[in-house]
């Protein structure tokens, strides 16, 4: 039961941790690609060899 007392609020601190982190990465713009989308049609990955 100790154990949980502990383990609990760790758990719940890594996961705030883990949710600021993503928000600050969204808030920077590390999730946008303008030119990946447009330039991905391009590519053609099926080609034969």
């Amino acid at each position: 039961m100790t154990a949980l007392l502990f383990l609990i609020p760790v758990a719940l601190g890594m996961g705030l941790i883990g949710l600021a982190a993503f928000f600050w990465s969204m808030k920077t713009g590390q999730f946008d690609d303008p030119q990946g989308s447009a330039e991905r049609i391009l590519h053609d990955e099926d080609r034969p060899l």
